[in-house]
């Protein structure tokens, strides 16, 4: 048996829920996983005429999510998914002796990019109260630049700011100046 990474224990984690999805108990419709500020639920597509809804996973049964043969890079504790703030990650069991956790919807980051406007910072990734990337100098506040791009460390031969960001565009993958007065953009090689 091989071993999976958290990211692809996640992944199968999810299509569970995705199989788990049934119809409504009420009108028959389809149940849609929503989000709230008390976390996941299903809810009837059918709404405002239906109006069951239901958690979608137990606060209590959340840590008895453990991932099976998982174990921590840290502790070597066991795995588990588990719900927070902004949605599900995968946690160590040994919270909060051992903080490790990862969220396999989240960027990774590779090599960091100087702040265009500091040039002091890096920028690195955040993430919003609402779940969305971003990326924001490291010396916040002192700089408040941000992209909502993945940033790479490469100047604009047009403009020349300090860096690009990776877009996906109907082209393709390709790299382009953030700045909005200057429209360069290429392919990505």
């Amino acid at each position: 048996m091989t071993s999976k990474t958290p990211s692809e224990l996640f992944s199968l984690h999810e299509h569970a829920l995705e199989r788990e999805l049934e119809t409504c108990p009420e009108c028959g419709a389809k149940l849609q996983i929503r989000s709230s500020k008390s976390g996941p639920f299903l809810s009837c597509s059918a709404y405002p005429k239906c109006q069951y809804s239901r958690p979608l996973v137990q606060a209590s049964a959340m840590e008895s999510q453990v991932i099976d043969g998982s174990r921590c890079p840290q502790c070597e504790k066991p795995l588990a998914v588990k719900s927070g703030r902004y949605g599900m990650f995968i946690g160590c069991t040994g919270f909060p002796e051992c903080d490790y956790h990862e969220n396999p919807n989240q960027a990774q980051e590779s090599d960091k990019a100087p702040c265009p406007v500091c040039s002091k910072g890096e920028l690195e990734s955040r993430t919003s109260r609402f779940g969305k990337v971003f990326w924001g100098c490291n010396r916040y506040p002192k700089c408040k630049y941000v992209v909502n791009y993945t940033p790479v460390a490469e100047a604009c031969p047009k403009c020349g700011w300090s860096i690009l960001v990776e877009r996906n565009l109907a082209a393709g993958p390709s790299l382009a100046c953030p700045q909005k007065a200057c429209n360069y953009k290429r392919s990505k090689d």
